[in-house]
């Protein structure tokens, strides 16, 4: 239980550390329980987005999915977005290790950062945007990836929650991996929180398949069953990008840091959705 408190009082800024006295070794061991914090956010955006579709209307879609995103960053505390610019500025101005590391320790954000921020929301938001009409589409106009039966009695919000809920979840699981494969690049009393993750082991990767791969399959199976194929697609691609990701870390600086995992979530999160759109024909 502290493990799990310790997961969602470290990803949000919701007061779950009031629940109960969490050590700090909870902390170190959150990292297989990522994806928890992904049911969590992914619920509140689609809430938000949910609320924002009625409130607006289908035609302001673009908005809505801008107003999801935002709750979100509330809710984390733009915690991976500072990790993003972070990591945009010390890979994109530091030319050693040292460098580079110095540079994302530095709390003041630079033109990479920036840059990189603007980029993340130009493409995020226009490809949920256009992953959400794929699957309208879908839904109003094809309905025969389910059956009867199931078609009728499902409700048309289960198919954006899915969406929602799989790349969010998803892309914290395979951002998991890099506390297993990178080692951490700073000492422990160099680390901007003074934690720094314990090594996952066999067993940690098998806790994280089993609250994020599991769930989203079951979810996806029960709600429509014609997006699962293109869903395992978009995650094979999503590890490829992330193990692309790793090797550049440790080539530029031996390791990870907090800041990476916060980009690299983000990073996989838009390729999940830019490679549901690739093969969604």
């Amino acid at each position: 239980m502290n493990r799990i408190l310790a997961t969602l009082s470290f990803f949000t800024r919701l007061p779950f550390w009031r629940l109960s006295d969490i050590p700090k070794e909870a902390y170190e061991r959150v990292v297989p329980l990522w994806p928890l914090a992904g049911w969590l956010t992914s619920l509140i955006m689609y809430a938000v987005m949910y609320a924002a579709f009625n409130f607006l209307g289908y035609g302001d879609g673009l908005l809505c999915y801008v107003l999801a995103l935002l709750a979100r960053i509330i809710v984390t505390g733009a915690l991976h977005e500072d990790g993003l610019a972070d990591f945009c500025d010390g890979f994109g101005g530091g030319t050693t290790r040292e460098r580079t590391l110095e540079i994302m320790k530095d709390s003041h954000i630079g033109t990479y950062g920036v840059i990189g921020l603007i980029i993340y929301f130009l493409i995020i938001t226009n490809a949920m945007c256009g992953v959400m009409n794929y699957a309208d589409t879908i839904i109003f106009n094809d309905p025969s990836g389910l059956p009867i039966e199931q078609w009728e009695s499902t409700p048309l919000w289960l198919m954006p929650f899915t969406i929602l809920f799989t790349a969010d979840v998803m892309s914290k699981a395979v951002c998991s991996l890099t506390i297993y494969c990178l080692p951490y690049s700073r000492k422990e009393s160099e680390a901007k929180n003074k934690l720094v993750y314990t090594r996952s082991t066999i067993a940690d990767i098998m806790l994280t398949l089993l609250v994020s791969l599991v769930p989203c399959a079951l979810l996806i199976a029960f709600v429509f069953p014609k997006f699962l194929i293109p869903a395992l697609v978009a995650l094979v691609v999503t590890i490829i990008t992330h193990v692309l990701l790793m090797l550049y870390m440790r080539r530029r600086i031996g390791g990870y840091t907090g800041d990476c995992c916060g980009a690299s979530f983000l990073i996989c999160e838009c390729v999940f959705y830019l490679a549901l759109l690739s093969i969604r024909n």
